[in-house]
């Protein structure tokens, strides 16, 4: 009952009882105008919102008045649905997710890297039993990738990795030199939700400047004989998505859009962040500066997480995909 009532703790410290009760003493009152109905999408997602926030005040009545009562089984199950709110209280964290990795400078050394990252997140998928698909590949001249781009579809996929999000630094003997020289490489991993077309980023036509050209391939019987890639360029922003994983160009453009409006609610959400955190301090955006683990394969094993402290030294393990202890802790940061 200890463990029941530290828990419990940690969640009214992270829940604003007071700034929910405001909210739905705000929507109550919103709800009374008649305009509000008018617009059904948006009084339908308002209702959704007060009914979670009605909610989860009464769990946390009813979770108090069980630990009063002695009934740790019962008063269990609500904590354990409380905390999975608390990590996936974003409206995407259901949601699927584009994951991409791209290599970092180092040539063959860190496109190998960024093909073993994409090895332990696709056994990770496996495990997970979730679905993925690979839309976009750049393969390395002589090994690995330059860049890879996975649609992931589960229960919580956004929720899950979007912690992953970052530089990811391995240490490791080269494998590509005789000398066996100790090699430092860099990978960057992006997270992002996958956005529905009818969602709030509303992208104009007159923004867009498409480019069509014949997608890279290992000739023979299955050479390109048309223009089915597509390069696609949004203006107002200067961000730049290809796509020609698929044979046909209509399937190219849709999956270049989709990344294309990923990329601009990213954007976004990092304004706002930006402008939040700054006021506190220590803002980082997820890039390139922002390095979050290191994997470490010699002169000793280690995998850190560089924001929670966690380590293992089964690192063959984390690379064949076991990383929830890592996930875990980082969403408790949340």
């Amino acid at each position: 009952m200890e463990d029941i009532k530290r828990r419990l703790e940690i969640i009214l410290k992270k829940i604003d009882t007071d700034g929910e009760r405001k909210k739905i003493r705000e929507i109550e009152a919103e709800s009374a105008e008649p305009s509000f109905w008018k617009d059904h999408n948006y009084a339908s997602s308002k209702m959704k919102e007060l009914s979670d926030l009605q909610k989860e005040l009464e769990e946390l009545d009813q979770v108090e008045e069980l630990i009063r009562d002695g009934k740790e089984k019962e008063a269990e199950d609500i904590i354990s649905r409380l905390e999975n709110l608390l990590y996936f209280s974003h409206p995407y964290d259901q949601g699927p997710a584009i994951l991409s990795i791209h290599s970092g400078q180092g040539g063959v050394e860190a496109m190998d890297w960024a093909e073993m990252l994409f090895r332990m997140y696709t056994r990770f998928f496996e495990k997970k039993g979730w679905r993925y698909e690979v839309i976009e590949e750049i393969a390395g001249e002589e090994a690995g990738v330059k860049s890879v781009v996975i649609v992931v579809s589960g229960k919580y996929v956004y929720g899950f990795l979007k912690g992953e999000a970052g530089t990811h630094r391995l240490v490791r003997q080269s494998p590509f030199n005789a000398d066996n020289l100790r090699q430092t490489s860099f990978a960057l991993v992006e997270v992002l939700p996958e956005i529905e077309e009818s969602s709030e980023i509303d992208i104009k036509e007159d923004d867009l400047d498409w480019e069509f050209y014949r997608a890279s391939s290992h000739g023979g019987q299955n050479v390109q004989k048309v223009s089915s890639a597509v390069r696609l360029k949004h203006k107002p922003t200067g961000i730049v998505v290809t796509a020609q994983k698929e044979r046909y160009q209509g399937q190219n453009r849709e999956n270049a859009l989709k990344i294309l409006r990923a990329r601009l609610w990213l954007m976004q959400e990092e304004k706002i962040k930006k402008q939040e955190q700054e006021l506190k301090g220590g803002y980082k955006t997820p890039g390139w500066g922002n390095q979050i683990r290191s994997y470490v394969l010699h002169p000793y094993h280690m995998v850190k997480d560089l924001r929670t402290g966690f380590e293992t030294s089964d690192t063959q393990g984390v690379l064949d995909g076991n990383i929830d202890q890592f996930i875990e802790e980082e969403l408790k940061k949340i």
